[in-house]
């Protein structure tokens, strides 16, 4: 992709470049689906748990449940974080991304197809340089598909079932010195004077926008601005996915 208006970022990117993604298959020998993905320096370790059954509130009504935790470790950053076991509570900012790769996840998953089975999306960040929450939808998504195909090999699937109805990507768009730019590294982010994330289906289809003015208010032109370039990252993410996947 390559910028209309000239503007070269503090990577050598330009506006509309997303960083180098790798996603990593089948990272961990151990969960039924894993992949380790990284946006530039943003490194996210996503698991993938399938168990056989439901939570009882859910049990005997023939559908599945798909949920998520995300977490960063303690020198995920620059400074090293306590661990939000030691402090004893979950910080509000981990529940509310837990909540968004959830939502996220489910909005491309047929319950009825997924069965009464559980899938645990676990979101470990290894490293943060901004987009961590965008990194662990796209990843997740990759363990997610091979934790159903899993379940499929065992039987706990049905071989003709179709429990995942599209795919999810994410990226985080912004508007940094006045200039709209896709996937925003920390120190773009951090001094953005508008900060969003997008998450789509592979179709093109918006599943969450969130947007905030952090310094000075947006108007119309440039939402729609942002949201093309959301759009354009996450098409070309979805190709990331079927490549790691064997499917490009």
């Amino acid at each position: 992709m390559n910028a209309t208006d000239g503007t070269v970022r503090i990577d050598g990117r330009t506006t509309t470049d997303h960083r180098p993604v790798t996603i990593e298959r089948g990272w961990s020998t151990q969960a039924e689906g894993s992949a380790l993905i990284s946006f530039g320096n943003t490194r996210v370790l996503c698991t993938a748990s399938f168990t056989n059954g439901v939570p009882r509130w859910m049990a005997g009504k023939g559908t599945g449940w798909v949920t998520a935790e995300y977490s960063m470790l303690p020198r995920s950053t620059n400074e090293r974080m306590q661990r939000e076991s030691i402090k004893g509570k979950v910080g509000g900012r981990t529940h509310e991304i837990s909540r968004l790769i959830g939502r996220s996840l489910r909005a491309v998953v047929d319950m009825k197809g997924l069965g009464e089975n559980t899938l645990v999306l676990d979101c470990d960040v290894l490293q943060a340089d901004g987009g961590t929450r965008t990194a662990s939808i796209t990843g997740a998504y990759v363990a997610m598909v091979d934790a159903v195909e899993w379940g499929r090999e065992r039987g706990f699937i049905g071989k003709k079932a179709t429990p995942l109805t599209d795919s999810v990507q994410a990226i985080s768009v912004g508007i940094v010195g006045g200039v709209p730019m896709l996937d925003l590294a920390y120190e773009e982010d951090s001094r953005a004077d508008t900060d969003m994330n997008i998450v789509t289906t592979g179709s093109g289809k918006f599943i969450e926008v969130q947007g905030t003015a952090e310094h000075a208010p947006f108007d119309r032109q440039e939402l729609d601005a942002l949201l093309d370039l959301g759009l354009a990252g996450n098409a070309s993410l979805a190709a990331v996915q079927r490549t790691a996947l064997g499917l490009a």
